[in-house]
């Protein structure tokens, strides 16, 4: 259960928690018309920082733009700055961070270009999102029965609610049937993501991952590592991944703001590798906590200090 904080940001406004609602005729609610992004902030030795804020914001602002709702009373540059001041407000050292936009109540029916586009963001305390062991032991996951989105049906790229129907889909499938989560396919049966992660397979020393032409969220999480893993000296390629690949993979990780760095450790109960993380897993996950912890200096610019007053990287 969410544990309810102070404030939720609304429309250029802070509001109680509780004052957060929503008519239930609202257009978003019958058709799905909200995007939203994930966002995590760490507690580190400098203070509270937001993970890679300005790249989620400006995937927010590309979700809206596909889906005509990026009709904005607010710039880029405002949102960074609310999700810095809900942190504060909130007195969070740790936390997670929802914006999401939808078009509000007013006209009822699939065309509603009219209705209102209402803007939050909350934010509460969330730990590991497959449980405390699976960073270091791993995860038990399925083949999904189900497809992740075809070409030109919903657009992949944009992280909007609708979308989600399908990972609900996949993810009770997975849990229903005693994994932690599933691996979908795209339409052509190539592997595409998890419900909610990207995914990553190690064979031979190279990493292997699906492009974004396979149905593929285009993740924060993932982009920062395969930066981290080139710098590394660890050969990142993209390109179409069979099914196959996952069971005779070396290794297999998750990716993703609630995942982070999640090692698989079987898949249709085919063990990967040794059954458990890998040496390629384990090194990207401690360069990773590295820089979320402030043991190496940020070389990337990934961390907005939330009481730093120059807390946004350009």
């Amino acid at each position: 259960m969410i544990k309810a904080t102070d404030k939720i940001w609304h429309n250029g406004t802070m509001i109680p928690w509780d004052e957060a609602r929503v008519h239930v005729l609202t257009h978003a609610l019958h058709y799905g018309t909200s995007v939203f992004e994930g966002i995590r902030c760490y507690d580190t030795p400098e203070g509270p920082a937001i993970f890679r804020a300005r790249e989620h914001v400006r995937r927010f602002f590309d979700s809206c733009k596909v889906y005509r709702m990026n009709e904005f009373a607010f710039e880029q540059e405002d949102l960074l700055d609310a999700l810095r001041e809900l942190v504060r407000i909130n007195n969070m050292a740790a936390c997670y961070l929802r914006p999401i936009a939808f078009r509000g109540y007013g006209e009822v029916g699939v065309l509603a270009l009219k209705n209102p586009i209402e803007t939050y963001i909350a934010c509460w305390e969330w730990g590991k999102y497959l449980g405390p062991e699976a960073i270091e032991k791993g995860v038990d996951v399925c083949v999904s029965s189900w497809t992740r989105l075809a070409p030109n049906t919903l657009p992949a790229m944009a992280k909007v609610a609708a979308n989600y129907m399908n990972s609900q889909l996949i993810k009770m499938e997975a849990v229903l049937n005693g994994y932690s989560e599933g691996i979908a396919l795209d339409a052509s049966g190539y592997v595409s993501e998890g419900s909610g992660e990207n995914v990553f397979l190690v064979r031979d020393g190279k990493v292997y991952t699906p492009p974004l032409g396979n149905s593929v969220l285009p993740g924060i999480t993932r982009d920062s590592v395969i930066q981290l893993g080139r710098d590394l000296g660890i050969q990142f390629v993209e390109q179409v991944v069979p099914r196959e690949l996952l069971y005779i993979a070396d290794e297999v990780f998750f990716t993703g703001t609630a995942a982070e760095i999640t090692p698989i450790r079987s898949v249709d109960k085919i063990p990967v590798g040794n059954g458990g993380r890998g040496p390629v897993t384990h090194q990207l996950q401690k360069e990773f906590e590295a820089i979320l912890t402030c043991q190496t200096p940020d070389r990337y610019g990934w961390l907005t200090f939330v009481n730093s007053p120059k807390a946004v990287p350009a």
